[in-house]
């Protein structure tokens, strides 16, 4: 049986007759940049976060990007990551021209560890960047109260966790604004680059509205040095069409993440994800952990598998911040992760004689 990690074809099957009705609808309108799709899908995610004010822009990176320059954090500024991330998030901080501040997480659920942050925060400290990591919201009160203690604004990067909730409210509506990727391979993924932000601040919601259109509210008016980071009104429309279906796709997930934990528990050396007390997760990746991980994943992959590793190479050690001063074992946790880390396949049109399969190969390779 072939088993892949992913595949983005059948969503388009399942929803071909309303996927390629918005495509006529958009393209008989005759606009397509900021239009009636986008302010629509804004809408349809502010509500669905909870949130007064959802602002759709180009990535998951901009969307981050954006809300740190709107809170003018730049130059000589600190914001605390977690060093168990994907570049994007450090990315962000450093495009701003703020300085990344690495704190390790929590072994048992890999976010950001609110215990370690109180140590990591400075005069310079001016926010806070945690990540729901894999699916699975962060540990957000104490992190609010931590940040609320030191005058720090708190930005989460919702972007593996759309739809996911924290002791019953949904991630995006967490902290100060929170920035939400639709890249193709998300639980909600656009056919193409995409990505949104969503805050009760109506200020921030305005500012990053300017940036994404190169700092105009006003044709030809510009208020900021922005950007161009709009996305089209066929994503939109493609996006909206999809949000209806979420949240039986991400119940899909949990129904396959069941299959997993129930029958590779007790699997020698194989450790399974944990989820924490009052923390509903998207399952957007199902990843477990193993002292001998390269050598599992050949068998896997051997056996018609796919698999991937998310994240080989911890942002410190990456080339891109090489420049740093950061080297190895400065992050053990992250490091420690990145060599046993594996992610299964999963994914809202997997079935469940695939995933039978899956286990069936790990219980034979392990």
């Amino acid at each position: 049986m072939r088993v892949p990690f992913l595949e983005l074809k059948p969503t388009y099957e399942e929803l071909k007759p309303e996927l390629d009705a918005a495509y006529h609808r958009v393209m008989d309108s005759g606009w397509y940049l900021l239009g009636q799709e986008l302010a629509a899908l804004e809408g349809e995610i502010a509500d669905y976060c909870g949130t007064r004010h959802a602002v759709v822009v180009g990535s998951g990176l901009d969307a981050m990007h954006l809300v740190l320059r709107a809170w003018g954090i730049g130059t000589g500024h600190e914001v605390i990551v977690p060093s168990n991330t994907y570049i994007a998030t450090w990315l962000a901080v450093t495009y701003a021209g703020a300085r990344p501040v690495p704190v390790e997480p929590d072994l048992q659920t890999y976010n950001l560890d609110p215990d370690k942050i109180r140590g990591a925060i400075s005069p310079r400290t001016r926010a806070i960047l945690p990540v729901h990591l894999y699916g699975q919201p962060a540990d957000m009160d104490p992190i609010m109260e931590i940040a609320r203690e030191h005058g720090l604004l708190v930005l989460e990067d919702n972007a593996q966790a759309f739809g996911a909730r924290y002791k019953g409210r949904r991630t995006g509506s967490l902290g100060d604004a929170a920035a939400h990727s639709f890249y193709p391979g998300k639980n909600l993924g656009a056919f193409g680059d995409g990505g949104a932000v969503t805050t009760n601040d109506a200020e921030l919601a305005r500012k990053v509205r300017m940036l994404r259109n190169y700092g105009s509210e006003i044709k030809y008016h510009h208020e900021y040095c922005g950007f161009n980071s709009r996305l089209d009104e066929l994503q939109a429309a493609f996006l909206r069409v999809k949000l209806n279906r979420l949240d039986e796709w991400n119940q899909r997930r949990q129904r396959l993440a069941q299959i997993y934990l129930e029958n590779l528990a007790g699997i020698d050396g194989l450790t399974l994800p944990r989820i924490a007390e009052g923390a509903e997760t998207t399952w957007h990746l199902f990843v477990v952990r193993h002292s001998r991980r390269d050598e599992l994943q050949k068998r896997l992959t051997a056996a018609g598998i796919g698999t991937l590793i998310h994240y080989p190479i911890p942002p410190h050690l990456s080339g891109a911040y090489a420049g740093y001063g950061w080297k190895h074992s400065d992050f053990p946790i992250a490091e420690e992760l990145a060599n046993t880390v594996l992610s299964l396949p999963m994914g809202p049109h997997l079935s469940e004689a695939q995933v039978g399969y899956v286990v069936q190969c790990l219980k034979n390779s392990t």
